[in-house]
């Protein structure tokens, strides 16, 4: 590339980011500045593995699958690291069938439930605050973890949410501002937790949908009280609500077994409503342009594409849902909406497909990502690359286009559940093991 051509692609980017927020310029929430997944501005390698374009690796403490949040230089995880502690449990009563085919983890050993801060340019880590110390209260799934709630941050504070045990304010310096317990939850056959806290101007948004009572609550960030604690006819989910604003009026769209539900952010109530997902609510919604997507995809495929300015009271089979799809979607992962396209993977496995996201046309269905077996990371987007994460530690970069096209094939040293982050020109992984910075730095 010559002189000029490197020019005026720094000026084009440099433009970008001077219009950007400190919120889009970071990655604040698990799916980013924008709840969808994408990154606004960046450019990460296309290639890499452990003998390239690594900038660093650090080996992370304890176990999480929470999606690492980042602001500024500093990277926020969340872990529970097994201390030798072990406390003598009774022997519990014995299990249904059901749940010893779940293979559930289990633990008699008391666990720290931590903070971490690592330094963005050279992944030392630079605090670990201990929020809570106790034994995990019940088993999670065999491929979760007790740290799979991502935190969220508004580059002052950090919201470090362990569900059962505990929603926590720390400053940037991993100081305890305030905490709150929000008593124990009972998810379904010993799955674990994983809804994430999203913020909203003043506001901290957390769900909590359990078999027991399940409640939404939209707390005072500053203080963790309660502004509303909205009750709610829920069985266990495990999704992330997501912010839409719309013609003046912000709503806070849930998604779950019975029912999805949009509330309105000031007053709580019901703005609209549809039944339409399957079991086991898992993938966050997302939108943009007026439009918000549904999906699911536990013992059945749902995507809903509902038309916010048709949306009002139950509009289960009416106008209001632009369109409908009803194959291959995800059971874990989130989907990806980048520009007019939504993408999404195929249960937990590696099958991609790319919809138009006005009205629903199949752009490709269920193409093939070889060498990946499990995928439990939502994609994410930058620039015009999309990036798919395997358990296995094989991540393939595919083009962001109406054409499936592989980039390339990836392969690292770890195994990784947590879903990626984009800052810039660097791509942040969060194995089970290591924190690693892929960076043609």
């Amino acid at each position: 590339m010559n002189i000029l051509a490197i020019l005026i692609l720094l000026s084009h980017y440099s433009f970008g980011q001077d219009k950007l927020t400190d919120y889009e310029m970071n990655w604040p929430e698990w799916r980013g500045p924008y709840g969808t997944g994408i990154a606004p501005v960046g450019d990460p390698p296309v290639e890499w593995n452990e003998n390239m374009n690594v900038k660093w690796k650090v080996e992370i403490p304890g176990r999480g699958h929470a999606t690492p949040v980042i602001w500024g230089d500093q990277i926020i995880l969340l872990s529970a690291v097994q201390s030798d502690k072990k406390l003598a449990t009774e022997q519990p009563e014995e299990e249904p069938l059901q749940n010893q085919w779940m293979s559930p983890t289990e633990t008699d050993y008391i666990h720290e439930y931590a903070v971490l801060s690592v330094d963005r340019n050279n992944g030392k880590i630079r605090w670990q605050t201990t929020v809570r110390e106790e034994l995990p209260h019940s088993h999670t799934h065999e491929f979760g973890s007790w740290a799979s709630n991502s935190p969220v941050t508004d580059g002052m504070n950090i919201y470090a949410y362990f569900g059962s045990h505990g929603l926590y304010c720390l400053d940037k310096e991993g100081h305890i501002k305030w905490e709150r317990d929000l008593v124990r939850m009972e998810k379904l056959m010993s799955f674990g937790e994983g809804s994430s806290p999203i913020l909203h101007g003043e506001k901290l948004i957390v769900l909590r949908d359990q078999e027991g009572q399940s409640f939404l609550h939209v707390l005072n960030k500053h203080t963790g009280e309660d502004i509303l604690k909205i009750e709610r006819d829920e069985q266990s989910s495990w999704s992330t609500p997501f912010i839409v604003e719309y013609e003046g009026n912000t709503q806070i769209i849930t998604s779950a077994t019975n029912k999805v539900r949009s509330y309105d952010f000031v007053t709580g109530e019901v703005i609209w409503e549809c039944s339409g997902m399957t079991r086991n609510v898992i993938p966050s919604p997302v939108g943009a342009d007026g439009m918000v997507y549904l999906i699911s995809g536990f013992r059945g495929s749902a995507l809903l594409a509902v038309n916010l300015s048709k949306a009002k009271g139950n509009i289960t089979d009416t106008d209001a849902i632009a369109w409908k799809y009803d194959h291959d979607t995800p059971y874990t992962p989130s989907p990806l909406l980048m520009d007019d396209k939504i993408y999404f993977l195929k249960v937990n496995n590696g099958f991609l497909s790319c919809l138009d996201a006005a009205d629903g046309k199949i752009y490709y269905s269920s193409e093939k990502l070889e060498g990946i077996q499990n995928i439990f990371a939502s994609p994410v987007g930058v620039e015009d690359r999309i990036y798919i994460t395997g358990a296995n530690g094989t991540i393939y970069v595919v083009k962001h286009g109406p054409d499936f096209e592989v980039l390339s094939q990836n392969i690292l040293e770890d195994n990784f559940h947590a879903s990626p982050a984009v800052i810039g020109d660097n791509l942040y992984l969060r194995g089970f093991k290591y924190l690693y910075c892929i960076s043609e730095e």
